[in-house]
């Protein structure tokens, strides 16, 4: 190819790039369309003896992940990679799974080469990263995190949480600063399971699709999150984890079993 033409087909594609974009080769990418994220029925989480079905749980996750071209490292296919339905039950409308990247406790002197004789060096600190995955529909339990949690002498859990993917509706029991609304505002069909008990704190609620950043900014304050028709993975950044309290007085941490189901009323 002589000179000249070289030039006239940088040219062209440069005009193409500029104009429309150039389409990139069929299976260059390797990536799928996204489909929409499939909602299994809730029977279908339990075994027949009324145990929860972890297996069954966890790849119901797996294959939203793989929709949002999320990667699945060999920690998510541990037992770090956690699922509950808080022993309801219920867990196509109540339940998560999620995984703690770290929770990290210390002493500013106790840590590393143990150099630092700074001011700080008798000073607790703690922080965490973690993602929460949530079907489509299923929320969390309302909650909140005491200071002074198990006793290890921290203030409460504060958080930030960075939608990566889908949509979320976050619940809390104060307004905040973003434009949250009243959730009696919200259509009965949309209002989220709980409200109106005499349990249920949360006042407010606010939704954001993937990218969007949302802070609990009242310490101790009870507050959850919702996932919109697609699911959610949601990185959630925040001080060290060591308390959780939950407004229902029977709401337990784990998944159900065949010997004790406890069946919450639905609204």
């Amino acid at each position: 190819m002589s000179k000249s033409a070289i030039v006239s087909l940088s040219l062209l594609c440069v005009f193409v790039m500029f104009a429309g974009g150039c389409a990139a080769p069929e299976g260059n990418t390797g990536l799928k369309p996204f489909a929409g994220v499939p909602k299994l029925a809730n029977s279908a989480y339990y075994k027949a003896d009324g145990s929860f079905d972890q297996a069954v749980a966890k790849k119901a996750y797996y294959d939203m992940m793989r929709a949002y071209h999320y990667p699945i490292p060999e920690q998510l296919k541990s037992d770090e990679f956690w699922t509950a339905d808080f022993k309801q039950g219920d867990f196509a409308r109540l339940g998560m799974a999620g995984i703690f990247w770290k929770n990290v406790v210390g002493k500013y002197g106790d840590v590393g080469a143990k150099a630092y004789k700074g001011d700080f060096k008798d000073t607790n600190y703690g922080y965490l990263g973690h993602e929460i995955f949530l079907l489509p529909g299923q929320m969390l339990p309302e909650h909140n995190h005491y200071g002074n949690g198990s006793g290890k002498g921290f203030g409460p859990k504060m958080e930030t949480w960075h939608v990566r993917h889908g949509s979320v509706e976050f619940f809390g029991e104060y307004k905040g600063p973003t434009g949250e609304t009243p959730v009696s505002e919200l259509p009965k069909c949309e209002r989220p399971w709980g409200y109106g008990e005499k349990w249920f704190r949360s006042k407010f609620v606010k939704k954001l699709d993937a990218g969007g950043i949302y802070s609990l900014n009242d310490p101790e304050s009870y507050h959850f999150m919702r996932a919109g028709p697609n699911g959610a993975i949601v990185a959630e950044y925040a001080t060290y984890h060591n308390d959780v309290k939950f407004s229902h007085p029977t709401m337990e941490f784990g998944n159900s079993d065949a010997a004790k189901i406890t069946k919450l009323k639905k609204d």
